[in-house]
C-alpha cells in the first residue's frame, strides 16, 4: 500500500539544528509532490508575576520574539524554496497551536525535531512527544542530535 501526503506541516522551533528536520521535510514534499508549509510558535508569556500584571513587558518582549521569528522563517522559507506566505509564526501553547494549525489547514503529515532527553527532561516530556500523542494526522519525529 502507497501512501501519498498533499500537505506537509514542518512544525520548527527555527534554532540552528532545525535545517536538517526541514529538509527532511521539504524531501517528502518534493516526493509526494506535497504542499509544504512552516510553522514556529512563540510561547505565550504568563501576563502575571506574582500578584503582579507585567503586561506592557510581557507584550513587548512578545512582539519581539515573533518579529525574531518572522525573520528567521522567511529566512527558512527562501532555503527551502517555498513561497513566504507558507511560513507561519504565531503566538501560543506550541503543541497546541501546532495541532489546531494542522487540522485547520488540512495537514496530513506534520514533521518535527525531537531532542534526545535524560533524567527529568524525559520525564516532563517534550512538544514532539505531545504532538505525536495529540494529533489527528501522522507525525514524523526526526530525531536531533544534542551534545
Amino acid at each position: 500500500m502507497s501512501i501519498h501526503y498533499s500537505h506537509i506541516l514542518l512544525a520548527t522551533d527555527l534554532l540552528d539544528d532545525a535545517g536538517a528536520v526541514a529538509d527532511k521535510a521539504k524531501y517528502l514534499a518534493d516526493l509526494d509532490q506535497a504542499k509544504l508549509s512552516a510553522i514556529h510558535v512563540v510561547e505565550s508569556l504568563p501576563l502575571y508575576f506574582g500578584n503582579e500584571l507585567v503586561l506592557p513587558e510581557t507584550q513587548e518582549i512578545e512582539r519581539q520574539l515573533v518579529a525574531r521569528g518572522e525573520k528567521r522563517m522567511a529566512e527558512m522559507c527562501e532555503r527551502l524554496g517555498i513561497a513566504a506566505s507558507a511560513g507561519h509564526v504565531e503566538l501560543g501553547v506550541t503543541k497546541q497551536t501546532i495541532i489546531d494549525f494542522a487540522e485547520h489547514e488540512g495537514v496530513d503529515l506534520i514533521v518535527i525535531g525531537s531532542h534526545s532527553r535524560r533524567g527529568l527532561a524525559h520525564l516532563l516530556g517534550s512538544t514532539a512527544r505531545g504532538v505525536v500523542n495529540s494529533a489527528k494526522c501522522d507525525v514524523l519525529a526526526v530525531r536531533v542530535e544534542t551534545d
